[in-house]
């Protein structure tokens, strides 16, 4: 008898080893499983952030944007103008306007038809109602029209639209 109970002592021993190693496996297989899974989905959510070196020499890098202040030729840099209103009480609006562009002889375009561009930007912009500028989607709207209109003058000189936006830099009712 004596022997059985060694011999059960020694399977009980080689059996908790077992189950310890059968344990650490099962862990090391867990973490791996669990680390692989979380690259995975790291890797499909976040894609790559690298664009292909094809994707790269497509693209055409664009020119530095040159930016030309719309001003009076005795150097006034803003437009001055009354507005239309409905309280028919006198409203004003102030605005300092630069044109970009990334071209530079659209730059010189620019400069060399001045007078005609501060003419017909005068124009659009007294021909405004106080109401509607008093709104973003008004002042965004005389922002595109600006935009389209002088467009049109650098078209008309040039050959070419040239200008990609007008900007107010500071643009004040009052």
């Amino acid at each position: 008898m004596a022997e059985a109970d060694e011999s059960t002592e020694e399977t009980g021993a080689e059996g908790k080893k077992k189950s310890k190693l059968v344990l650490i496996i099962a862990l090391v297989v867990g973490v791996l499983l669990v680390g692989g899974g979380g690259a995975a989905v790291a890797f499909f959510l976040l894609g790559d952030d690298q664009p292909a070196a094809e994707e790269v020499a497509a693209t055409p890098e664009k020119a530095e944007a040159i930016y030309t202040k719309v001003r009076t030729k005795e150097g006034k840099p803003m437009f001055v103008v009354t507005l239309q209103s409905l309280d028919q009480r006198p409203h004003y609006m102030q605005a300092y306007v630069e044109a970009k562009s990334r071209d530079s002889d659209v730059d010189a375009a620019l400069t060399l038809h001045m007078p005609l561009i501060v003419s017909r930007l005068n124009t659009l912009f007294s021909t405004q109602k106080f109401e509607q500028l008093q709104t973003v989607e008004g002042k965004i709207k005389l922002r595109q029209d600006a935009t389209d209109l002088v467009r049109e003058i650098m078209q008309e000189k040039i050959g070419k639209p040239g200008v990609e936006t007008i900007l107010f830099t500071n643009f004040v009712m009052q």
